[in-house]
């Protein structure tokens, strides 16, 4: 049986409530989602699911730990959900904000990184907000996807516009319908970020199968 090792990296919707002490318990966000989707779909692969998000992590954060909970784990594919906090943060907490060119660096050296030091496939998700609860950060966060996706051509084998496809999605701006806060994914969320995370991703392993 063929084995593909997915490492799920980023914040608290990567976290979503995991078990920290097992790097393999995935937690109740959409990486378990994506996961059991995988393995229905991919079922002589033998997967390896490594979550290794932390809530309120921030770009320079996840740079700082990038070593032993990215490079060091050896994906075949690294997906990468980040930047929110760096935008939240500039509200909600008295701390030294990340500046749109900080978010810049910061992510652009983990991409190098990646790209020089490992053979991983990389996803990257684009950072969102929903509704009007978090209407006060969109301004930032549409810079932010500029900053992302300007990345993302230049690094990203796969790449999902989550912000975007959440917004064109039929049943944007019901209440809550995504997330409860505008940014942390409920269920609804949760699957709907799996379901697209899974679209992306599939390429990836059906090339990595064909070189097996």
């Amino acid at each position: 049986m063929k084995k593909i090792k997915i490492l799920f990296q980023g914040d608290s919707i990567t976290d979503a409530g995991r078990d920290r002490r097992n790097y393999y318990n995935l937690g109740f966000g959409y990486p378990k989602y994506a996961a059991e989707k995988l393995v229905a779909k991919y079922p002589d692969v033998d997967f390896e699911f490594i979550n290794l998000g932390i809530s309120g992590t921030r770009t320079g954060q996840l740079f700082d730990r990038f070593t032993p909970d990215c490079i060091n784990i050896g994906a075949d594919i690294v997906s990468i959900l980040i930047g929110i906090n760096d935008i939240w943060h500039r509200y909600e907490y008295e701390m030294v904000p990340t500046t749109d060119e900080q978010l810049a660096l910061n992510y652009r050296c983990m991409l190098d990184r990646l790209k020089n030091e490992t053979n991983a496939k990389i996803l990257m998700l684009q950072p969102f907000t929903e509704g009007e609860r978090q209407a006060r950060m969109r301004a930032d966060v549409e810079r932010a996807k500029i900053i992302v996706n300007d990345l993302a051509e230049k690094y990203a084998d796969a790449y999902v516009k989550l912000d975007d496809l959440m917004h064109a999605d039929e049943n944007y701006g019901k209440p809550d319908h995504f997330t409860p806060d505008g940014v942390h994914p409920n269920p609804t969320g949760a699957e709907f970020i799996a379901k697209l995370y899974v679209e992306a991703i599939s390429p990836l392993i059906d090339e990595i199968l064909s070189n097996k």
